[in-house]
């Protein structure tokens, strides 16, 4: 709109505080969009279109804990939470736990590389459409997304700090198991 489409009576400042408050709805809407919490169902992976980069196929989450990890190719602290995630694997997986590793990178030879150099002994997927990482509204690389046996989001962990996460993870990971369902 120019200035000569305005009405009489109607100042500048009136459809600059009207355009204010239409960015202002706008964002609102956007951050509430879906933003994935405690307390939520989280989407289901199954649904999401996600591709295996070979190491290993998604093992059926019902009824289990998952611990579901966004992760990119070029996050150095994504790197560092592999080792992590593997021991928590290592240590849980027998009484119920899975551990999925979720790949954004919009080139997929990128998430194929990084998965196969470190070669995790648990489920590397990508989000090759970027679906399921919209869905969630995924703050920060990484950040995890611990599960219930429901489904629900029971804690959520944005990046990585090294033994403070691995501790917590272990803890609420031990809680969730302890948990009758």
């Amino acid at each position: 709109m120019s200035c000569r489409n305005l009405r009489a009576g109607h100042s500048v400042s009136r459809y600059v505080r009207l355009l204010a408050a239409v960015v202002a709805t706008a964002a609102a809407a956007a951050v509430a969009r879906a933003d994935v919490k405690v307390g939520d169902v989280f989407p289901g992976l199954a649904e999401a279109g996600l591709v295996s980069l070979g190491t290993g196929e998604m093992p059926p989450t019902g009824g289990r804990i998952v611990l579901v990890d966004f992760w990119a190719s070029w996050c150095t602290p994504c790197k560092a939470s592999f080792s992590m995630m593997a021991d928590l694997h290592r240590e849980f997986s027998a009484r119920g736990l899975v551990v999925a590793a979720i790949g954004v990178d919009e080139k997929p030879a990128a998430a194929v590389a990084f998965a196969k150099k470190l070669a995790p002994p648990f489920p590397t997927l990508h989000d090759r459409e970027q679906k399921l990482v919209r869905a969630v509204v995924v703050p920060t690389m990484p950040t995890s997304y611990l599960l219930g046996r429901d489904g629900r989001v029971r804690f959520v962990h944005q990046g990585f700090h090294g033994d403070v996460t691995a501790k917590t993870l272990r803890q609420q990971i031990e809680t969730l198991l302890a948990e009758n369902n």
